[in-house]
């Protein structure tokens, strides 16, 4: 098997693994003790925050290890808005943030708080002038993520932390993406990571609150983590998170030209020998290992299955691979396709031959998919009614994604030009999808209507 997940989680780094073990043998004693055992764990503890503080560029006294990286946005998104409470209540995201800083926002908005979310463009990146225009007197706390965890797309960090610098509001940047590839650049005020992102072990995330910056920390707090990761510190993790964030950054320095052009390479490939795909995200400022696809009438699950019966371990944003049935936040916000989505993040050191490997394999995965789905062929025509102003109506209702948006091409051929589709549906997906086909297709999306049951999506043929 090829693992190609990093972005959801990094196997332990050798060096994580090593610093690890030894740690087990010398810090497993209560560092806040005074004999030799704790010294000796007091020392490691020490050691680990000021390499991690190193890494992120930031005074160890900055720097908090807590039990994961969701739990330091939490955390961190908690108390700042707590310590600028007399500013007011207002918070600022933008709408591609990781799902665990729009649950920090959601539980902040249901306690009285108000929420802006500030779109993207169809890159995935925020403007950075947009997101300054959403920034109020009463706003309490700005989010923004270093780098996208779906698409690659990394965010003008270094703009916003200016513009918020200026609106005199701290910026918490959820860095756990990019911290394994360098420094986030820019005046920013909160940072958090997961080492579990970089090859570290799981369990270990990090907060960095700049001095200066109002912070109240919430719910219960004893004297470990300045209060703000109560409880025994896991010392050998720690030690292997940190370890092992120094060793990613010495080999990323030296992968990250070789990665970017595997991965320029999947973006040119999947384009030519993989019909109706669209490539997503920015193609220039991205993170160098990363990079998302989405192919057209195919189910995201059944192309996942495929491919991991080919060797290839792959993630995906489809809703078709989601209990919840719903389409990434991210894909939606970005208006770009969900179906048949395919997320490649590229380990360190991985050889070109694996990535060639996937390439060859890739078109046939995508067309066996397509071909059990019943795909539309040439000539191939789907079930359709025609209302009294002749218009053809397409009945997709208890049909999940991929199936409406076939069903739609099926039919298109049969309208004519300036003629409409009406495609009635009642799966989530075909909201983002049928005008995501619409634009890859080259046809006109009209909008959306209220039906019975779902919705009807009306589309005009232009050609």
């Amino acid at each position: 098997m090829v693992y190609f997940d990093v972005a959801s989680s990094a196997p332990l780094h050798p060096v994580a693994r090593q610093a690890l073990l030894a740690s087990l043998d010398e810090g497993w004693a209560d560092p806040a003790r005074l004999y030799r055992e704790g010294r000796r764990a007091r020392m490691l503890l020490d050691a680990a925050r000021e390499a991690a503080a190193d890494a992120v560029g930031c005074r160890p006294d900055e720097l908090t290890f807590t039990p994961s990286g969701t739990r330091a946005v939490h955390t961190g998104m908690a108390g700042a808005l707590a310590g600028r409470w007399r500013t007011g209540r207002h918070l600022v995201v933008s709408a591609v943030e990781h799902s665990s800083v729009l649950h920090a926002a959601a539980a902040h908005e249901a306690d009285g708080g108000a929420v802006t979310e500030v779109a993207v463009r169809r890159s995935g990146a925020v403007d950075p002038e947009a997101y300054a225009a959403a920034l109020r007197d009463d706003t309490a706390l700005a989010c923004l993520q270093s780098a996208n965890h779906e698409v690659g797309t990394v965010q003008p960090v270094a703009e916003v932390a200016e513009a918020c610098r200026a609106a005199g509001v701290p910026l918490l940047v959820d860095a756990a993406q990019s911290l394994g590839w360098g420094r986030v650049d820019g005046d920013w005020s909160l940072l958090t990571g997961s080492a579990h992102k970089w090859g570290g072990p799981a369990g270990v995330g990090l907060l960095v609150v700049r001095k200066g910056v109002r912070f109240a920390g919430q719910g219960p707090a004893d004297e470990r983590e300045s209060g703000r990761a109560p409880g025994f510190e896991n010392i050998p993790a720690v030690v292997a998170a940190a370890a092992s964030l120094r060793a990613v950054r010495d080999e990323a320095a030296a992968e990250a030209a070789r990665l970017r052009a595997l991965v320029d390479r999947i973006r040119a490939r999947v384009a030519e020998s993989v019909p109706d795909a669209e490539v997503v995200g920015d193609p220039v400022r991205r993170l160098p290992h990363l990079v998302t696809f989405s192919c057209l009438y195919v189910d995201g699950e059944a192309l996942l299955h495929a491919l991991d019966g080919a060797g290839f371990s792959v993630s995906s944003g489809s809703s078709c691979t989601s209990s919840t049935l719903t389409p990434s936040h991210v894909l939606r916000a970005m208006g770009v396709l969900s179906e048949g989505n395919v997320r490649v993040s590229l380990p360190l050191g991985v050889p070109d031959a694996e990535v060639e490997r996937f390439l060859e394999v890739l078109p046939g995965a995508v067309a066996g998919v397509r071909e059990q789905l019943g795909a539309p062929a040439s000539g191939q025509a789907a079930a359709a009614e025609s209302t009294g102003d002749g218009a053809l109506v397409v009945d997709a209702l208890g049909k999940r994604c991929p199936v409406p948006v076939i069903e739609l091409a099926k039919v298109i051929g049969d309208v004519p030009v300036g003629g409409t589709v009406r495609v009635l549906a009642d799966d989530s997906a075909a909201r983002l999808d049928i005008p995501a086909w619409c634009e890859m297709r080259g046809q006109e999306y009209v909008g959306e209507e209220p039906a019975g049951r779902g919705a009807a999506y009306v589309v005009r043929r232009r050609a």
